[in-house]
């Protein structure tokens, strides 16, 4: 694993970390909300046998990565451009899972001739004048909520968090052991069994708020909005996984959105959570699928 970060031409700083293999078929990894660079504790062996190089990056505000004012979904791509070329890559294809699905989706919009694939997972949807889907769980339709109307009750709750990550991370993990989650797939709580996800979680989790909360505050605002270009426009071959029962990131609205698109290819798992990237069988076929082939072509209309 290499941890390293670059200084973009705004005098802003990208913190991004390797994983796997750094002569293979490079993939970059776009982390939830709020997140980080950090995906795995150890490197990825799996990804090592397959001949890939993961490039996990902090978006702005998190870990590394300096705090970008005003920032749109489609500015992430103007930094990951940036980052390929600063590392010396032509093309490489892009993961963006949860709310890094939207920004996923930019990159193949925005980049569509440096993107070999592009794969959203249990992603995030644009919502439609601002309203949060109806089949999202109550929980984080609540937090969107508060967050765009009371965000002084949010900013106090991440500031708990922030604190009990950094002075208390016993008790996190407990909590996170114990707790119902019951506003979660049977998926997603069976796999908040396991202390050795707990444990990647808390690393993840503290390094997302490194720098305070402000840069989870803003792009919570930002995934309440659209996206600013249509699935439809993307040109580059396109592929979605979602679970079936993710609760908080409805399937009816992943669904429409691949609609639109008749060359957008969704694999819909039965049973499946919010979760799929730690199911080894799914992330064996997601990486296949980004993998590709180097050779490929791809003609943009």
């Amino acid at each position: 694993m290499q941890e390293m970060s670059m200084v973009l031409r705004d005098g802003r700083r990208l913190g991004y970390w390797g994983y796997g293999d750094e002569t293979g078929t490079p993939i970059m990894l776009f982390h939830g909300t709020p997140g980080s660079r950090i995906w795995f504790l150890e490197d990825d062996e799996l990804a090592k046998a397959m001949g890939i190089y993961l490039i996990s990056i902090d978006r702005p505000g998190y870990g590394l990565s300096t705090f970008q004012y005003n920032r749109t979904i489609l500015d992430w791509a103007v930094d990951v451009e940036e980052l390929a070329s600063h590392l010396g890559l032509n093309r490489f294809s892009v993961l963006g899972v949860s709310g890094g699905g939207p920004f996923a989706a930019a990159c193949a919009f925005a980049l569509s001739d440096r993107i070999y694939h592009t794969a959203l997972v249990s992603s995030a949807t644009p919502f439609r004048k601002g309203k949060a889907p109806k089949e999202m769980a109550k929980e984080n339709r609540i937090a969107f909520f508060l967050t765009k109307y009371f965000p002084w009750v949010i900013r106090k709750a991440n500031l708990a968090q922030k604190k009990m990550l950094e002075k208390n991370p016993a008790k996190y993990k407990s909590s996170m052991l114990t707790a119902t989650h019951r506003h979660l797939s049977k998926w997603d709580r069976e796999l908040l069994k396991e202390e050795p996800l707990v444990e990647t979680s808390y690393y993840h989790a503290k390094e997302a708020y490194r720098q305070g909360v402000e840069g989870v505050m803003y792009e919570t605002q930002l995934l309440s909005k659209e996206w600013g270009f249509e699935i439809s426009e993307i040109r580059s071959p396109l592929r979605i996984w979602h679970g079936e029962k993710d609760t908080l990131s409805p399937v009816s609205e992943i669904r429409k959105l691949a609609a639109q698109s008749s060359s957008t290819e969704i694999t819909v798992i039965d049973e499946g959570g919010h979760f799929l990237t730690e199911n080894e069988e799914l992330w064996a076929d997601m990486l296949r699928y980004l993998k590709g082939s180097r050779n490929d072509v791809y003609v943009n209309a």
